[in-house]
């Protein structure tokens, strides 16, 4: 697995008093901060107190953290936010390791540490430590595997993309319940090696194929198309723009998972896509965040 540790980890946290606020605080910073810049925990602690845990690699703008945070959570939240560093660390797997399990239907996504507590009849997904994202922790993911759930109950797709896969949650939990073969893609060098070790850890490393490419250029997309089903967990804009290019690799009958914008920006996405050919089956709505289901009609 990729090192993350560091020669010195600077530290912001925050203690806040329900799990809406922290995760809206998280979302907000884990969607604002550049990839890798900062791994960001929301968790519980004694007596039903939530805290927000930031780790960064280097020395962060604590103006523009506290600016950031004032926005999630208003301008007290911002003046209570402490600066300190820790000794070297492996940062990345600090957060996780205190990030409980997440239950989405089926599946639990864990932490190595909790991987005794995933009952016999669900499908684990042990994420381990890494810069990429995606821990299962985040809404969108969420909604992402919650929505799976909803389309394997009454259909087997045969052809599987998770187009943007980060760490790699979205196409283990589709080998895992259907032992049989996902094609992954992100623009990401580093996310593809993560994901492709975490597909490997748990156990479904035959199944998924990871390549890299930028979003349907990416190579052998072309060559296995058409997929019944496509995951896509990344941002509005992109989602959009390649709305075209989605529906000519799309098989008839084929769904579609989209994920990665806010609540006010799926009208848009689900607009951009209905003109495509495809009509929206259900939506999820998590924090703030929405996951789309899509049916291609034509």
């Amino acid at each position: 697995m990729t090192s993350t540790l560091t020669p010195q980890t600077h530290r912001a946290t925050l203690a806040i008093g329900d799990e809406a606020t922290a995760r809206r605080i998280s979302d907000l910073l884990t969607e604002t901060l550049d990839q890798g810049e900062a791994a960001v925990g929301a968790f519980e602690g004694p007596g039903g107190r939530w805290d927000v845990t930031f780790y960064f690699a280097d020395t962060p703008n604590e103006t523009a953290i506290r600016q950031l945070i004032a926005l999630a959570a208003g301008e007290d939240a911002g003046r209570a936010v402490t600066f300190d560093t820790v000794a070297a660390k492996d940062w990345v797997k600090a957060t996780l390791d205190e990030l409980v399990p997440v239950h989405a239907g089926r599946f639990v996504v864990h932490g190595h540490h909790d991987r005794a507590r995933v009952a016999p009849n669900k499908l684990g997904i042990e994420i381990e430590a890494a810069l990429a994202f995606g821990t299962g922790h985040h809404g969108t993911t969420r909604g992402c595997l919650l929505l799976l759930c909803h389309v394997l109950k009454a259909f087997r797709p045969r052809r599987l993309l998770d187009l943007g896969t980060g760490t790699g949650v979205l196409a283990i939990a589709a080998a895992k319940a259907l032992r049989s073969p996902v094609l992954a893609s992100d623009i990401d060098f580093l996310s593809v090696k993560v994901a492709a070790e975490n597909a490997r850890h748990n156990g479904v490393g035959p199944f998924v194929e990871v390549t890299w490419g930028n979003g349907f250029a990416a190579p052998g997309l072309r060559e296995k198309r058409p997929f019944d089903l496509v995951m896509a967990n990344i941002l509005a804009n992109p989602l959009r723009q390649m709305a075209t290019p989605m529906s000519q690799h799309l098989a008839g009958g084929a769904r579609v998972i989209l994920s990665g914008l806010l609540s006010a920006q799926a009208p848009a996405v689900i607009a951009a896509y209905r003109a495509r050919g495809l009509v929206l089956e259900q939506q999820i709505r998590i924090e703030g965040w929405s996951s789309l289901l899509l049916h291609k009609v034509r």
